[in-house]
C-alpha cells in the first residue's frame, strides 16, 4: 500500500541543495534570487517553504540567525537565517548550478 500524503522529495528543495552545496551558506532572499536565474521561476515563499522542510528532514541546518538594522519598508530590523547542508543532504552538482557559478566566479 502507497503511503498517503504529499511525497518527501522535491526537485525545489533539491535544487535549493545544489545551491547551497556551491555555496557553501546563504540565507532565503539570497537563495531565491540565484534560484530564480538558474531554474524555472518560483517565489521566494516557495523557497522559504522549503528550507523550512528540509531543516526538519535533516537536509538543512540552521547556520545562523542574524538580525540587521536597517530602514526597511516592513520596519527597521531584518533577521536573516543562513542555512547550511545537513546530514540527509545529497548533493550531485547539476550542469546548470556549476555553469552559473563558473560565470558568476571564473575559475583560477
Amino acid at each position: 500500500m502507497a503511503k498517503r500524503g504529499r511525497p518527501t522529495k522535491s526537485p525545489i528543495r533539491q535544487n535549493i541543495v545544489e545551491l547551497l552545496f556551491v555555496k557553501g551558506k546563504a540565507f532565503g532572499y539570497e537563495l531565491a534570487k540565484e534560484y530564480n536565474q538558474i531554474f524555472p521561476k518560483c517565489t521566494a515563499r516557495v523557497i522559504y517553504y522549503h528550507l523550512k522542510k528540509g531543516a526538519t528532514l535533516g537536509e538543512f541546518k540552521i547556520h545562523k540567525i542574524i538580525k540587521e538594522e536597517g530602514n526597511f519598508s516592513w520596519g527597521s530590523t531584518v533577521e536573516r537565517i543562513y542555512y547550511e547542508l545537513g546530514d540527509k543532504a545529497a548533493p550531485q552538482v547539476s550542469d546548470p548550478v556549476k555553469k552559473f557559478f563558473e560565470k558568476k566566479i571564473p575559475p583560477k
